[in-house]
C-alpha cells in the first residue's frame, strides 16, 4: 500500500510541475520504470566514474542510476525546477545537485572534474529553442570524455539529425510502456 501511495504521490508532483512550466517539465507523467531502466542498461556501469543526469525531475532514473552505480561513482543531478531540486536534494543527499544544464563544464570545474564518462538526459529538447539546444548540446559534448556515452530520451525522433553531428548512434530503442512512448538514444561522443 506505501509503494502504491509513494507512486500516486510522484504522479501527482509530477503533474502539478507540469502544469507550472510544461516548456520545463516534458511530460505529465514522470518516467516509467521501463523507460529508466532501458535508459540505465548500456552503461558498462564497472568503468563508470563520473555521471551526470539531466532533467532529473522526481528521481525516476535517479533511482536506477543508484542502484547499479558504484559505490565510487561521483554523481552530479541537475534539474531546474526548485521544487524537484529540493526533493532529490533530500532524497539524494550524498549526490551534487544543479539547477542548469547549460553550464554543465562550470559545475564540473566546481566539482573538481575534468569530464565526464556519461550523460544521461531526460530533457525536453522539443520544448527548447534551437539556440537552448544547441548551446546544451554544445556542453554536453564537452563535458564529455573521450569516447563518452550519452543517454536522451525523447518523444520524437526530431533530435536524430543534431545528435548524429556530434555522436556516433549506437542504438535507438523504442519504449512504449511509457507515457507518453518514448525513444532512448544511445550515443557515443565522436
Amino acid at each position: 500500500m506505501t509503494r502504491l501511495m509513494d507512486w500516486l504521490h510522484e504522479q501527482a508532483v509530477f503533474l502539478s510541475r507540469f502544469l507550472i512550466s510544461p516548456g520545463q517539465i516534458g511530460s505529465v507523467a514522470p518516467s516509467s520504470r521501463e523507460l529508466a531502466e532501458t535508459m540505465v542498461r548500456p552503461v558498462a556501469w564497472e568503468h563508470i566514474r563520473t555521471i551526470a543526469e539531466l532533467g532529473a525531475g522526481t528521481g525516476a532514473i535517479t533511482r536506477h542510476i543508484q542502484s547499479a552505480a558504484g559505490v565510487d561513482t561521483k554523481v552530479l543531478l541537475f534539474e531546474k525546477d526548485p521544487y524537484l531540486r529540493r526533493k532529490l536534494k533530500e532524497r539524494y543527499p550524498h549526490y551534487s545537485c544543479y539547477t542548469d544544464g547549460s553550464h554543465l563544464r562550470l559545475f564540473l570545474k566546481q566539482e573538481g572534474l575534468e569530464s565526464l564518462d556519461c550523460i544521461i538526459s531526460g530533457l525536453p529538447f522539443f520544448n527548447f529553442s534551437q539556440y537552448v539546444r544547441d548551446r546544451i548540446i554544445t556542453e554536453i559534448v564537452a563535458a564529455l570524455n573521450k569516447d563518452g556515452l550519452f543517454i536522451a530520451f525523447q518523444y520524437s525522433q526530431q533530435m536524430k539529425k543534431q545528435l548524429m553531428e556530434h555522436f556516433d548512434i549506437i542504438n535507438i530503442h523504442f519504449v512504449p510502456k511509457n507515457f507518453p512512448p518514448a525513444f532512448v538514444y544511445v550515443c557515443r561522443k565522436k
